[in-house]
Parts: C-alpha cells; structure tokens; sequence
C-alpha cells in the first residue's frame, strides 16, 4: 500500500468503528437483563423480524424478474426504469414514505379505491411497515443480483441451449445457480436494511405498539424517555446485523468464494 494511503485508511476505519465502539462502552451494562426484559422488547425484535424477513421474500420474489429484465432485455426506457428503481436508495426515507401515503393512504391514487372497493386500508398495519421496508430494501436486490447476471458466464447457457434444453430450463437449471451468491449477497442487504428501516415505516406506518413498533423506532421512541433503554435496543440491533453479515462470510463482497 502506497504510504499516503494508509492515515486516509486509519481515518476511515475510526469513523466507522469508534461510534461503535461509543455504543458497546456506553452500554449500562449492569441493567442490561432488565432493560432487555422490558415489556416493549420482545414484541418490538419480533416484528422487526418477522416483517424484515417478510420483506426481504417480497423483494425476491420481484426483484430477480426485474434484475434479470435490466440485464438482459434491451427495450425502450430500460436506463430510465433502472434509475427509478435505483431512486429509493438516495431518496430520504421520511420522502419515501409521503410517497407511499400518496399512493396507498386513503386518499391515495390506489388508496382511495381500494378502500371503496374493499374496506382495505394499509396506512398503519403492519403491511405498511412491509411495504415502507421493501420498498427501500428492493434497490439493493436488484443492483446485486442484475450485476451478477452481468457478470455470469453466458457460454454455459448457450451451451445448455445447444444441447436441446429449453429456455426455462436454462434459466432454473444453469442461470440461476450462477448468480445464486447475487441473489444471497443481494437478499442479505436487502433483510439488514429493512431490519433497520425507520423514516419511511414511521411515516407510512406509525409506532403502534405491537403493530408497527419495530425496533428501530422502539429506539427512536426509549431515546425521548429511558436514554439506557435506547442504547440497550441499539445494542440489540447491532448485534443482530453483525451476526446477519457474519453469517454471510464475505460472500456480498467476494462473489461466493469462501
């Protein structure tokens, strides 16, 4: 390493490692069971798991049809459609949400007729808080998984073609299993950035305890009463998105190789 980069590479590390360090020391740490056994815990880490995970299938289930479309169709708008789906990665998360009233509240575009329609209303169930977190979380799918479709190897697709095997067998068989460490890497972003979501789900969904109260407005919400009790629930929060990027053994950076 060229000497002039390693103070630059010191700094950046600080940056991102002392507020961590900050959040472990300032820890109460003698109270820790008993914040961590409080009534608003539990309810508030089993949402935020179970609408992350929930959010992150959905981004799945359309964000690999939509990488694979950027990455391989060639269609009129194809740049234009790539940046607006790129749009919730710098879009602030609180503008997100407004967007997403303006569409589904009760006055929304869709909003209004499926309330008329149906008697459905989204705004502040834990729906919302799904939507609000793929809605910021698709992005990070979709980059993932259409730069390793990019990046695959298409001559075994087309060898796979010329020995008789049909489009949707290519796709399951040989495209799919290429960019699999895409579709981990991508899906693993995409559960640690819903996980964390706060602006969009507490504007679209509110803090409705048990409802919509996931963990990071929990935290929002101990930090005005109990400062112990927010920096116990971050300590929570943290832990878990370690362990998430643990588990995932550098994959997200290497491409799969262990």
């Amino acid at each position: 390493m060229p000497a002039p980069l390693a103070p630059l590479a010191v700094l950046a590390a600080a940056f991102v490692v002392l507020p961590v360090a900050a959040l472990v020391v300032s820890t109460p740490w003698t109270r820790l069971p008993e914040l961590l056994t409080g009534p608003t815990v539990w309810p508030a880490l089993r949402l935020s798991l179970v609408t992350a995970t929930t959010a992150t299938a959905i981004c799945v289930v359309l964000g690999v049809p939509l990488a694979w479309v950027l990455a391989r169709a060639s269609f009129p708008g194809r740049r234009l459609l790539r940046a607006v789906v790129t749009v919730p990665l710098v879009l602030p998360p609180v503008v997100g949400g407004v967007a997403l009233l303006l569409l589904l509240g009760r006055r929304g575009l869709l909003g209004r007729q499926l309330d008329v329609w149906f008697g459905v209303t989204i705004p502040f169930t834990t729906l919302a808080v799904i939507i609000a977190e793929a809605f910021v979380a698709l992005p990070f799918l979709v980059i993932a998984v259409e730069g390793a479709l990019r990046g695959a190897d298409r001559r075994y697709e087309e060898a796979a073609a010329t020995l008789g095997a049909s489009p949707s067998a290519v796709a399951w068989r040989v495209t799919l299993p290429l960019v699999a460490p895409g579709i981990t890497a991508g899906s693993v972003l995409c559960f640690a950035r819903a996980l964390g979501e706060f602006g969009a789900t507490i504007t679209f969904a509110g803090s409705f305890p048990g409802t919509t109260t996931t963990m990071p407005i929990a935290v929002y919400l101990a930090l005005e009463q109990d400062p112990d009790a927010a920096i116990a629930l971050s300590l929570v929060l943290l832990v878990i998105s370690v362990a998430v990027l643990a588990g995932l053994r550098e994959r997200w950076v290497t491409g799969g190789r262990s």
